[in-house]
């Protein structure tokens, strides 16, 4: 490796430790000690667990009962997503007290441009991360590792070499030393098959990654192989993105809790799954111009059908008629559904949408203050307080009732 000064540049990269099960021991006390496997929605796959549970060989995906085999002693509890976006947040929160610039990588994860900090706070970055996970661990009460080093590969490679609840600095003259240890496996972006392709080559560690010539890596790996290369020999290619980029789809799905052949009972659930995308994206400024609805069929099959809607929209008018539209092409007689769920794609932000000719989306912006009035209901006073008339029924409507084209909402 050719030899760099220790902070031509400086990042971090702050990851909570088995952030999901930590939220869940955070709130039950009582499983302090004992190993933590948090579910799928359906409760059949871990998708989240403890150190303790992960070092008696439970992996990620792996079913429940497989998982049930290896810890019996574990608790398996049902993921609340709400609850750990809410410790996520104040966790994010903490990070801005440090540094304004800082990339939301996923709901446990972000990058921290550390540049000047030093000086700010009159201390080195070895000490700044302590000071950061002792912020997190006394104001949330869960744990995370921070790594710094001179790019963000390099940062995120030593945090996940020091976990859980520790602190790794890896300055220029030091990254060739740290990259010797590491194997190429635990390089971002090089999974399984790259890492025996790499190996055929006599590429087993970083290092030995990180010396090769740059044409060698490019043959192998073309532009995310030559892109790592760079970054492991200290020369930052991934900038921040302290912008969030848009979602590529927002989706509301869950099973029906029952097998049914109702029609109405169907389309009062995807009236509920309806309410709450809209809710969502009214809340980021989104605007979906297709949909996606699905229903799971009794033998776990799948049937859906994708419309495209007139303009981009969070009207739930327009959504609530596009679900009921996919319901009367989907839903036959006699067929038995256990799931459903609606998917909105194609979004754009709120300020970038072209506007129509006719009007409709000036029509339609004036639901969102609706939206946004019910949202700050449902905040205040718990979740689904306020939702849609349909949805609050879930198809018990009796026959002689009349049948209201504008959806209404009824407050719990």
């Amino acid at each position: 490796m050719r030899p760099i000064t220790d902070w031509h540049n400086a990042v971090a990269h702050i990851d909570a430790d088995s952030f999901y099960a930590s939220c869940e021991r955070l709130r039950h006390p009582e499983l302090t000690g004992r190993p933590v496997c948090v579910l799928s929605n359906q409760n059949a796959f871990v998708v989240a667990k403890t150190y303790d549970a992960k070092a008696k060989g439970v992996t990620t995906g792996m079913s429940v009962w497989d998982a049930k085999r290896l810890v019996p002693n574990a608790a398996f509890l049902p993921p609340d997503f709400r609850y750990y976006g809410q410790l996520s947040d104040k966790m994010f929160a903490i990070l801005n007290r440090y540094s304004p610039q800082v990339e939301v990588y996923s709901i446990d994860e972000a990058f921290m441009d550390m540049n000047g900090l030093r000086g700010l706070f009159h201390k080195g970055f070895g000490r700044i991360a302590d000071d950061i996970r002792a912020a997190v661990r006394a104001e949330i009460g869960i744990t995370v590792s921070v790594g710094i080093s001179c790019t963000k590969t390099l940062a995120k490679i030593a945090s996940e070499s020091n976990k859980p609840d520790g602190t790794t600095v890896i300055p220029g003259r030091r990254i060739g030393r740290f990259l010797a240890g590491i194997p190429v496996s635990d390089i971002p972006g090089i999974g399984h098959n790259r890492t025996a392709l790499l190996q055929k080559f006599s590429i087993r560690t970083a290092l030995e990654f990180a010396d090769r010539d740059v044409h060698a890596i490019d043959r192998l790996l073309g532009k995310l192989g030559t892109g790592l290369w760079h970054e492991l020999n200290g020369t930052p290619v991934y900038a921040l993105e302290t912008a969030p980029p848009l979602p590529k789809s927002v989706a509301h799905t869950s099973s029906m809790g029952e097998v049914t052949t109702d029609r109405a009972k169907v389309m009062a659930w995807l009236s509920h799954h309806a309410h709450r995308l809209v809710s969502e994206l009214v809340a980021k400024g989104l605007l979906a111009q297709r949909v996606h609805v699905f229903l799971t069929l009794d033998s776990f099959e799948q049937a859906g059908i994708d419309i495209r809607l007139p303009n981009p929209t969070n009207s739930i008018r327009r959504i609530m008629e596009a679900s009921a539209q996919a319901c009367r092409a989907l839903v036959e007689p006699g067929t038995a559904y256990r799931g459903s769920g609606i998917v909105a794609t194609h979004l754009v932000a709120e300020g970038s949408a072209t506007p129509d000719l006719f009007g409709e989306m000036r029509a339609d912006r004036r639901q969102q203050q609706l939206m946004l009035a019910l949202n700050g209901i449902n905040r205040r006073f718990g979740h689904h307080t306020v939702t849609s008339a349909q949805a609050a029924t879930l198809g018990k409507r009796r026959p002689d009732e009349v049948r209201f084209k504008y959806p209404l909402f009824t407050a719990c």
